[in-house]
């Protein structure tokens, strides 16, 4: 699809009553140091994604993923060389 399509459609959409003259006193990155403090943000890819639906999900897996791990790795460092 043509960007020159996107575009007539997203035009379409728009009401009449909106004035976009208004839209454009916002100033951008206002918020971005804040934002950027307190957000982790992570891409995970598409077949990842498909199986944790939610973050909650992913904390889960995650540190059950540590438990296994650092229990594997206690193990090992016990054992004599």
């Amino acid at each position: 699809m043509s960007s020159k399509k996107i575009y007539d459609e997203m035009n379409d959409e728009l009401r009449p009553e909106y004035d976009l003259s208004k839209l454009k006193c916002g100033v951008k990155g206002k918020y971005t140091s804040k934002y950027k403090e307190g957000t982790n943000l992570i891409l995970l890819a598409p077949d990842v994604a498909e199986v944790f639906k939610d973050n909650e999900s992913v904390n889960e897996a995650l540190r059950l993923l540590i438990k296994i791990a650092g229990e594997k790795f206690a193990k090992t460092a016990q054992q004599p060389h």
